[in-house]
């Protein structure tokens, strides 16, 4: 017997069909006598919905009262979830993020963890009882409903496979597991047997979409073993873990970021700290940067560039142009015609010639490359967003075939 956490995202519980579905998953890891938590998400577009609801109400909602909005998509999925694998004769009891102590901070709409309690759903265990709680959400200590931001789901039930010392944390999505490339545009994407939380953060850090960075950064903090599944087809997903092997693949997937924008300081002052006095202020205002090109000074000047997510973009260029007069620069240009693609691997550590090999397959395809960006176990190149998929299938292919 083990002691299995179960998540379903929303597409997974869609509709009622699904969701029979989705029970048939769980209740079949019940009978086999294992101990079962299922974290879920809300249905399909029950969110957007619930956006779009607000909207027409207020044009400016408060992010608490959102949050307690939101939150009630999650409630109705495990809900509806329980009546189900009762229905099949399955003992099931749905409980909300408060009712196990699942605290957050205060940061409404996109909350960090700070403890989630096991007393209740342990309880609950002991009742040989399946528990299937809300993802997404948590309480702050003013007893508030919080929510998690994007990804949410998939960070509640690595949370609480941590806090009980799950044997594993499954994460079941519409796809079989994680893959050498997005299988739905890039020709010959190969699933992967496994992965390490490393090449999965830098994966789902530059775009990869099957887990969210914020749950890979907790299972590779508290060593929760994760697999990525199908909720459509029964067969072994990915499991991502600690590395194990003795020699790693020299690049195991090819990502692609398009949310990404380059921003250019033009002719500001070449002298010790202008950088960080840049960036001082970006941080400030919480604008994560990634890509930075400093470029050798001349007459006494120089250029700054660097990316930021593209929604950030804006607001990075107001704040930079609110501090014109300390920083000193002749121009800022914008450009959010770019798109980041990424190479992962942890054996790229003892591989030499992979950035060669990545540059000479988009030269092959006529590609220019605007920024470079590499680390122990990745290099990222920015590209112009028309060439981005190209980029992908042509550095795939290279890689891959």
């Amino acid at each position: 017997m083990a002691f299995i956490v179960q998540k379903f995202g929303g597409s997974s519980v869609a509709d009622p069909e699904k969701m029979r579905r989705v029970a048939g998953i769980i209740a079949d890891a019940y009978r086999e006598g294992n101990d079962v938590v299922a974290v879920l998400s809300a249905q399909g577009k029950t969110t957007d919905g619930l956006i779009a609801k607000a909207k027409e109400y207020s044009p400016n909602p408060s992010k608490r009262e959102m949050d307690m909005l939101l939150s009630t998509g999650e409630q109705q999925s495990v809900a509806l979830c329980a009546m189900v694998l009762q229905a099949m004769g399955i003992p099931a009891i749905s409980l909300a993020a408060w009712q196990i102590d699942f605290k957050t901070n205060s940061n409404y709409s996109n909350a960090a963890i700070k403890s989630v309690g096991a007393e209740r759903i342990r309880r609950e265990l002991d009742q040989r009882k399946v528990v299937l709680v809300t993802g997404f959400q948590g309480v702050n200590k003013f007893d508030d409903v919080t929510t998690l931001g994007r990804g949410g789901s998939d960070t509640s039930a690595v949370a609480i496979a941590a806090a009980l010392h799950a044997d594993l944390c499954q994460i079941y999505t519409d796809v079989d597991g994680v893959y050498t490339a997005d299988p739905n545009k890039v020709k010959g994407a190969k699933k992967l047997d496994e992965i390490t939380f490393d090449e999965m953060l830098e994966l789902a850090s530059m775009g990869a979409k099957v887990l969210h960075n914020r749950s890979v950064e907790m299972a590779k903090r508290y060593n929760v073993d994760l697999e990525v599944l199908s909720s459509y087809e029964r067969k072994p997903g990915t499991k991502v873990r600690r590395a194990n092997k003795v020699e790693q693949a020299e690049v195991s997937g090819v990502a692609k970021d398009a949310n990404v924008a380059r921003i250019t300081l033009i002719g500001i002052e070449d002298k010790p700290g202008m950088a960080f006095n840049v960036f001082r202020i970006l941080a400030q205002e919480k604008i994560n940067i990634d890509i930075i090109l400093q470029n050798l000074g001349r007459n006494g000047v120089q250029n700054i560039t660097f990316t930021v997510s593209r929604p950030d973009a804006q607001k990075a260029i107001e704040v930079l142009e609110k501090h014109i007069d300390e920083l000193g620069f002749a121009a800022i240009d914008l450009d959010d015609k770019v798109a980041k693609v990424s190479i992962v691997g942890a054996g790229m550590m003892l591989t030499s010639g992979i950035a060669a090999k990545m540059f000479d397959a988009l030269a092959s395809k006529k590609i220019n490359i605007d920024m470079i960006s590499t680390s122990e176990i990745k290099v990222s190149v920015l590209v112009r967003e028309e060439d981005a998929d190209k980029a992908v299938q042509a550095i795939h292919d290279k890689f891959f075939d």
